[in-house]
């Protein structure tokens, strides 16, 4: 008689309720650890340390950040509509996380692998800036509902444009399943984003910029525009709701990006995936030699530090990371597990990039914000399919 575990429905059922319950449980706090690297990031950028206080180097800030947020006083203006004030940041966050079920990390991690994945995520955006635009209105304040108006304006702006985007890769592709997206790139050998002679190149700078502006961020932080609305859409926010809607700009972020990676960067797939001799240095070298080398690092900066605790912990961190690059010399478990560390560094680059733009460029004028969506990506968007059709006729006769 089989066991319970090893009833293949029932192992269909487990495997994506178990990396759900993984991904919900671990994203907040990949997330708190992406403001660290932003804050971080930003610092050096600007020439001074950033986080220092909680933890060796602020490695500890983002939960001191969580435990403040939760044990803040949650207020909700006399005037709102206190159930609409309620559900808009669970809309925003709802629809934020819910992307990530379609997302394939590797061969074997994913939630779930729809035929129309993309379109699924398409929708999700859409539907999560009622939250944003709820919360605008809900908080019966001047500058929330001018925030949340700006993001309805700006999310009709670069939809668009972000749209005629994914059409290029799902033109190369021929399917709208994020697997198959990827698996059609491993049967060309080539990442999309190369493809037709690089041309494929300007739907994925159409893209990127367009979600840059549908995160809201700077420069496209129009809706939140602190030094002209105080916090915009979210002024009236405090304490865990106010928390909720970061979760969901993070959580976008990742999810956006991930679409990035998945549709022009070949997803799981490794750097130049057609060059057979290159597998072992990229598949095994280079993880090992980033973790060990980022391990090894940590200790001359344990030694450095005063306080003979955080040295303790920097240098747990050192060995911990040590560890996690000398798992990846182990065959069975990098066939596993390198898919996902590919997918995640791509991440790690386009999200770097995000915040390079952040600390690099100034807001742009909210007119500027329209002309660039509407006179600029939307009409380099359709020239991009027309361009990409016909090479990839002319290729095909």
């Amino acid at each position: 008689m089989e066991t319970l575990l090893e009833n293949p429905l029932l192992q269909k059922l487990l495997a994506p309720l178990i990396i759900t319950i993984v991904i919900i449980a671990v994203f907040p706090l990949m997330a708190g650890y992406i403001v660290l690297v932003e804050r971080k990031v930003l610092a050096d950028m600007q020439v001074r340390l950033g986080p220092m206080r909680v933890g060796p180097h602020g490695l500890l800030q983002p939960i001191a950040d969580a435990v403040k947020l939760l044990l803040k006083e949650d207020i909700i203006p006399r005037d709102a509509d206190k159930s609409i004030f309620w559900l808009a940041p669970v809309i925003s966050t709802f629809t934020a996380l819910s992307g990530f079920t379609v997302l394939p990390f590797s061969h074997y991690i994913f939630v779930t692998d729809v035929n129309v994945g993309l379109l699924v995520i398409a929708a999700l955006s859409s539907v999560g800036i009622m939250g944003v635009v709820l919360g605008g209105w809900a908080s019966n304040s001047h500058y929330s509902l001018m925030g949340s108006l700006r993001s309805g304006a700006q999310l009709v702006s670069y939809e668009v444009a972000l749209a005629l985007a994914l059409v290029c890769g799902v033109m190369m592709a021929g399917t709208l399943s994020m697997v198959e997206i990827v698996r059609r790139q491993q049967d060309q050998g080539i990442w999309f984003a190369f493809e037709n002679y690089g041309l494929m190149l300007i739907p994925f700078m159409i893209y990127l910029i367009a979600a840059v502006a549908e995160t809201n961020r700077a420069p496209f932080d129009l809706p939140e525009a602190e030094s002209e609305l105080v916090a915009g859409f979210h002024t009236e926010y405090s304490g865990f709701r106010w928390s909720l809607y970061f979760l969901a700009e993070y959580a976008n972020i990742f999810v956006v990006s991930a679409v990035a990676v998945t549709l022009f960067w070949g997803g799981w797939m490794r750097p130049f995936p057609n060059v057979g001799f290159l597998e072992v240095p990229l598949n095994v070298g280079f993880p090992v030699l980033l973790f060990a080398g980022s391990g090894l690092a940590c200790f001359p900066l344990a030694r450095k530090l005063k306080d003979p605790l955080q040295a303790k912990i920097l240098a747990l961190v050192a060995v911990g990371l040590i560890g996690v690059g000398l798992i990846f010399l182990v065959p069975f478990v990098n066939d596993k597990i390198i898919g996902v560390f590919w997918f995640l560094f791509k991440i790690g680059l386009i999200v770097y990039v995000m915040i390079w733009l952040r600390g690099t460029f100034p807001r742009f004028r909210y007119d500027q914000l329209m002309d660039i969506g509407w006179k600029w990506l939307i009409p380099l968007g359709l020239f991009a399919i027309f361009l990409n059709a016909i090479v990839g006729m002319l290729r095909a006769g």
